[in-house]
């Protein structure tokens, strides 16, 4: 019997092998957003304001920016390794999986139906009815509190809080870890995650995070199956290309409880 019916994951740095989707799009255009971040960390603006300032700066490097503009970016966004393989595999188990992320949907959205999520919620950019950005973002996923996104995924798919995981790997994560019977820290960025999580795990690939989902019998005939498959000499390395230099990933827990890898790309959505 399947240990799990549902696994959470966080989209940007657990899929992704950037910090975020919007810290993306922020390289792409060349733009800081780092006084942002750390204005929204020290409790200073609210997600709705960070996302707002966001958005001018990339109003102000691309005034005729479009959705679209937004759509072509992410088809470069570096992922993580191994998420098809992920993917195919809780799903032969019986196993669903959705992403749960304070990143940009549109990117979220790309990410599901490219490898087979089940669902997805993250934060919306306004548009007007040609496509241009509004300047305005709509919060769907508190980064505050993750884990009120977990129990309509779980009402949905008919489970439990004891059935269901979850990965992450940062502080923003610890609150979904908190909603789900088992968390994994994947790749963690502050001790905060780590400390909080039931699992650690260090890889270039997120299937290394089967071990943990799957039972014993399951995991040990998969991990059979993919040797046998796999060829005695190793491919090329990842991909070293991006369109900026990486932003550190600096801790930012919150000072009160609320602020009030390079893998595949999503290269197949060119043309």
């Amino acid at each position: 019997m399947r240990k799990y019916d549902l696994v959470c994951f966080d989209m940007d740095g657990v899929l992704t092998t950037v910090r975020s989707s919007w810290a993306w799009v922020h390289e792409c255009l060349g733009v800081d957003s780092e006084p942002n971040y750390r204005a929204y960390c020290n409790g200073e603006i609210d997600e709705d304001e960070f996302m707002r300032r966001d958005i001018a700066l990339w109003k102000g490097a691309k005034p005729d920016i479009r959705i679209r503009d937004i759509a072509v970016l992410f088809r470069d966004m570096p992922l993580i390794d191994g998420i098809q393989e992920t993917i195919a595999s809780l799903r032969d188990n019986g196993i669903r999986s959705v992403i749960i992320s304070g990143g940009i949907d549109l990117a979220a959205k790309m990410i599901a139906e490219e490898f087979g999520f089940d669902g997805y919620v993250a934060d919306v950019i306004c548009t007007n009815e040609d496509g241009s950005l509004t300047g305005e973002g709509r919060k769907v996923v508190d980064l505050a509190d993750k884990g009120v996104s977990v129990p309509p995924f779980i009402e949905r798919f008919g489970t439990t809080k004891e059935r269901t995981a979850s990965i992450g790997n940062s502080f923003t994560d610890v609150k979904m870890f908190e909603a789900t019977g088992m968390a994994i820290a994947f790749n963690p960025t502050d001790p905060y995650a780590e400390e909080a999580a039931d699992h650690v795990v260090r890889s270039r690939n997120i299937s290394d995070v089967l071990e943990y989902l799957l039972d014993e019998e399951r995991f040990t005939r998969r991990r059979c199956r993919t040797r046998s498959r796999r060829s005695p000499r190793r491919g090329p390395g990842p991909d070293k290309s991006s369109c900026g230099s990486s932003r550190r990933r600096g801790l930012c827990p919150w000072p009160r409880p609320r602020p009030s890898s390079r893998g595949r790309s999503l290269s197949l959505w060119h043309g």
